[in-house]
């Protein structure tokens, strides 16, 4: 079986590097990956505390209501875990 794994992140490089004009979607993505590497977030792990709190039933307006921080959503699906 064959899998690709190409992501957003690789078609943004990609498309950046070929195109000189300001793509504002692709930079924006980009300088939030930026800040997040910074601020030692993993992507990945970000994506998956997320889901792992709507499958806990929380809605996107609560999580923000609730967390301001990486730390606080760990915390927040950690505490409904237990």
């Amino acid at each position: 079986m064959i899998t690709r794994a190409v992501t957003i992140e690789d078609i943004d490089d990609l498309y950046l590097t070929w195109n000189s004009h300001i793509n504002g979607s692709a930079l924006y993505r980009r300088a939030l990956r930026n800040e997040m590497e910074l601020r030692d977030v993993d992507p990945d792990e970000l994506r998956d505390l997320f889901e792992r709190a709507r499958e806990q039933g929380y809605t996107k307006d609560e999580i923000v209501e609730e967390t301001n921080r990486y730390a606080d959503l760990k915390a927040l699906v950690d505490d409904a875990e237990e």
